[in-house]
């Protein structure tokens, strides 16, 4: 298979991440169709994911070759309020999906994330157990395992806490944290959960050159895992913030404590030396990363 040849459809293309994967799939002349629900746009094509037939119909007339699986409720603040609406499209979605993959000889990519472990005995292994702490931890790992029952061929890929080219400064649960900068009202934020930021473009990068690997050796399957190489609070990301965009900070105070909402791992960083061992390897530096990513939305 020729990489011109190559066929993807990316789930939740009008997404953070899934707009990162499109550049980065159509960049090499990939062909890709990108599914969209609320922001359907250019390259994109509507789909309702909890609509069996309309995912069995689009999965039948694109026939890809890989199926990266992006599209999630991701909010865990939101989800904790709209569980069983949740697990519609995180767990019994993707299992559906990847039947059909497994039906038609596509090889599914299904994103999942950190908070599948309950951050108590970092670093974790792809293989170590996991004890989400809150709902949308509990659906991505339910998804997980729907989709290896129904194609043990199929890839998982986790993945921490992302950034990138916001369409929205609160797309992000990083560069959402601009506007506390910006307004300058004293405010607390979170110096206790560890994090490992990502920018959405090296996990593009990742996922391009694992399929990359999978068309070469199709026996690659199962869990793969992938960190950012800096751990910092949310505290740590406003400082940051701070010094790339020259705003003061002085109006900022750290708080030791667990952040509100839904609970957070205190630090699920996950070893990542299974993608590593295949040669792929991808990271920027959260400076230069975050500046590039809020330097549009500083007036």
């Amino acid at each position: 298979m020729s990489e011109v040849a190559v066929r993807v459809l990316v789930t939740g293309g009008s997404g953070l991440l899934g707009r990162a994967i499109m550049k980065v799939f159509t960049e090499i002349n990939w062909n890709v169709v990108g599914t969209a629900f609320s922001r359907v746009g250019q390259g994109l094509v509507k789909c309702d994911l909890t609509d069996s037939s309309s995912v069995e119909a689009l999965i039948e007339k694109e026939k890809p070759d890989f199926i990266i699986h992006a599209a999630a409720e991701r909010a865990p603040d939101a989800v904790e309020n709209r569980y069983e609406e949740t697990r519609k499209l995180n767990v019994a979605a993707s299992g559906h999906l990847a039947a059909l993959a497994k039906r038609c000889g596509s090889k599914l990519i299904y994103i999942s994330t950190d908070y599948v472990f309950d951050g108590t005995s970092p670093p974790y292994r792809e293989t170590d157990a996991c004890n989400p702490l809150n709902k949308y931890g509990q659906t991505k790992l339910d998804g997980e395992k729907a989709i290896l029952e129904e194609d043990p061929s199929a890839c998982v890929l986790r993945v921490p806490i992302l950034y990138g080219p916001v369409e929205r400064v609160d797309e992000s649960a990083v560069t959402c944290l601009l506007p506390l900068l910006q307004l300058k009202a004293s405010k607390k934020v979170s110096h206790y959960e560890k994090r490992y930021p990502v920018h959405v473009r090296d996990v593009a990068l990742i996922l391009r050159d694992l399929v990359k690997a999978i068309t070469k050796d199709r026996e690659i399957k199962g869990i793969f895992q992938w960190s950012g190489k800096e751990q910092l609070t949310k505290y740590d990301m406003i400082v940051a913030m701070s010094r790339v965009l020259s705003l003061p900070h002085d109006h900022i105070a750290p708080d030791p404590s667990p952040a509100p909402g839904a609970p957070r791992s205190y630090e699920a960083r996950m070893d990542s030396s299974r993608l590593e061992s295949l040669g792929i390897s991808y990271h920027t530096d959260f400076d230069v990363g975050i500046k590039e990513c809020l330097t549009p939305w500083v007036v």
